[in-house]
């Protein structure tokens, strides 16, 4: 593997966490030869999705890893004298109080192993669909509808999110392995059986009994994300993927319900103004109350002095200025600005204006879920790397980065085999750097919880809803827990079973944070209560608690004696969005490649024209994004009708 490496570069990026690939895509599409490394064995870093047992053995491997810096005298032996190294970490200390809890029957009579899945020579895997036979979708121009259509992609310009693919080089040739050929077939049959029917809607009502062994079984099914958040329809994330046409790799559902938690239940919002209009749950003096305000936040700059004498207190007490009803100020507040009780009146204004301007776009909601996971995002952005010259290496660390003292910058990096890459620029993921690098940095932390449950937190006539809900924090000092509920339809759990996910600012663990949420809106299973069908809540499977570091507001001037040549790249923040990742990106591009265009859209195919072939242009594969084909789309939003539901 090293002897193909070449050994130079313009930008070597470590990790492929979303910005980090992001970057690369960015990079390598100007025509930058890129070089995306990460010691671990996925796409994604600390934004991968995880099946379920990948999930299981990703947490055994984080839990077996204890050395922190890697050791040897190898590669300290390369180090010159006019050189000094900086150390990598080898254990990323991103994820911290995991605590796991099954709720089901785990009487395994025998060794259970997920349906279809690949034989595996290596601890961790990753994402548990085929990426070759998953439907892509476009996110269209403004006049265009969102529609998903059937998408061949070549192996060979594809990044597999298969933990046994991964990029090499061979003859400066972008290659992928060698599939496993039970993957390819259980790959569209997973897609077709997964996805929801008319039956599905109607059948579901009676509960079936669920094991351990069945979950186990039923994993590939699951798409577990490490870190839970939304596309806003006009969020930095969507345009950046029209722009370049990144969004033909991924498939993307609407968000159908955006729910409140009140006086101990759960209920669904009002928030388009069909929605609004009619509810059931507002007085039409309270409909039109909030009709005013949300047309008053929609151009709120213009009228500064209705909001300026209130810049000093919170949005929250702003609200009660308004002379909005305690039941419309509860879902101003939580369900539509979706902000802290404590943010300042301009924030909330603005987190409503970009609220409703999100409105319509795809859906009644303003907000969109890629299929299979977030982890599918990076995977897009490294497609799009690969397709123009970027190469790949997964499961290969990087043991130092090469400093040259005379002019303070980095000039090379050591891998694992000792091989020295030089390149102008270097990318690192914030979780690679060792104790000594990062000893004045205060990190904040990120409380998660993944719970696979057995129905919906708020029952409707469809099993294939898609909800966010934000419950307030009831004591001072803790804050709101966003809940995000997912259905099988979204391709990241099995039939008969929810995804949720939980997320907040952390205050203490994730468990002590998100278990008193937990308790107001689930209950365990137990095997006496699995005959009651009348079950008020729906009820636990499965529990998964952890904190995680959020360093997205680390400035880089906190890492110690970083050379200015060397950029630091975060991971996940605990905002909803994706816009900080996007921005973090962006930024970090224009310092690398100054007054050069950020991800461009790829060439039209009718445009390239070959080496001594002036007279018929054509694609060349190894440099063009394929064209989608051009098949009947499976369902579609219309934009034109935004209350429309889709197919």
């Amino acid at each position: 593997m090293a002897d193909n490496l070449p050994s130079e570069f313009d930008v070597i990026v470590i990790g492929t966490g979303l910005p980090e690939s992001i970057i690369a895509a960015a990079c390598s599409r100007s025509g930058q030869r890129v070089l995306h490394v990460d010691s671990r064995s996925y796409y994604g870093g600390n934004w991968a999705s995880f099946s379920f047992s990948g999930l299981l053995s990703w947490l055994k491997e984080y839990q077996e890893k204890s050395d922190t810096v890697i050791e040897g005298s190898a590669w300290q032996e390369q180090i010159l004298e006019n050189e000094e190294a900086i150390a990598l970490s080898r254990k990323d200390n991103t994820i911290q109080h995991v605590e796991v809890f099954c709720y089901v029957s785990q009487d395994l009579h025998e060794y259970v192993e997920e349906a279809g899945a690949l034989q595996k020579n290596h601890a961790s895997v990753t994402s548990a669909n085929s990426t070759e036979a998953a439907d892509s979708a476009f996110l269209p121009t403004e006049d265009e509808s969102l529609s998903t259509v059937s998408c061949e992609m070549p192996a060979e310009q594809t990044p597999s999110s298969d933990s046994k693919s991964t990029l090499e080089v061979n003859d400066a040739e972008v290659t992928e392995e060698k599939q496993n050929q039970s993957d390819d077939k259980t790959s569209e049959d997973e897609t077709r059986e997964n996805m929801p029917t008319a039956e599905d809607s109607t059948e579901q009502t009676k509960k079936t009994r669920i094991t351990y062994s069945q979950i186990m079984k039923e994993g590939r099914r699951f798409n577990i994300d490490l870190v839970s958040k939304l596309l806003y329809s006009r969020g930095l994330l969507i345009d950046l993927l029209i722009k370049s046409n990144v969004s033909r790799y991924a498939e993307f559902k609407n968000i159908t319900r955006i729910l409140a938690f009140r006086e101990g239940s759960v209920e669904q919002v009002p928030c388009s103004r069909a929605d609004v209009f009619n509810s059931k749950q507002l007085t039409m003096v309270e409909k039109r109350m909030l009709m005013k305000f949300l047309t008053f936040c929609m151009e709120y700059e213009k009228h500064p002095d209705e909001y300026e004498a209130y810049e000093e207190i919170s949005f929250s007490e702003y609200l009660k200025t308004q002379k909005l009803t305690p039941n419309l100020q509860y879902f101003v507040l939580h369900s539509i600005a979706m902000t802290e009780t404590t943010s300042s009146t301009i924030d909330g204004l603005r987190a409503t204006k970009n609220f409703l301007h999100c409105l319509g776009r795809y859906g009644n909601t303003p907000f969109l879920f890629p299929l299979y996971g977030q982890g599918e995002l990076p995977q897009c952005f490294c497609r799009m790397c690969a397709v123009f010259g970027g190469i790949y290496c997964l499961r290969h660390s990087v043991q130092c980065l090469v400093v040259d003292k005379e002019s303070g910058k980095c000039k090379a990096i050591i891998d694992q085999f000792g091989q020295r890459i030089i390149s102008k620029h270097f990318l690192v993921e914030d979780s690679y750097f060792a104790d000594s690098t990062c000893s004045r940095v205060q990190y904040r932390q990120i409380s998660r919880a993944v719970l696979i449950t057995d129905g919906s937190v708020l029952k409707t006539d469809s099993d294939q809803q898609i909800s966010i809900l934000t419950v307030p924090p009831e004591e001072s000092g803790t804050f709101a827990v966003r809940v995000i509920e997912l259905c099988s339809s979204t391709m990241t759990c099995m039939k008969g079973t929810y995804l949720v996910h939980l997320t907040c600012t952390s205050s203490k663990t994730a468990r002590e944070d998100l278990e008193p949420v937990v308790e107001k809106l689930f209950i365990p299973y137990t095997e006496m209560e699995r005959e009651n069908e009348e079950v008020e809540k729906p009820r636990i499977l499965w529990a998964l608690y952890f904190n995680m570091r959020d360093s997205s507001d680390i400035s880089r001037n906190f890492y110690n004696d970083l050379p200015s040549n060397v950029y630091v790249c975060s991971g996940p923040d605990s905002g909803l969005g994706n816009d900080n990742a996007v921005k973090q990106a962006e930024t970090i591009f224009q310092q690398i490649c100054p007054n050069e265009d950020f991800c461009p859209p790829p060439p039209n195919p009718e445009d390239i024209v070959l080496d001594g072939d002036s007279s018929q242009p054509e694609a060349s594969e190894s440099s063009v994004i394929l064209e989608a084909s051009s098949e009947t789309p499976k369902e579609s939003t219309n934009l034109e009708n935004p209350e429309a539901p889709s197919k």
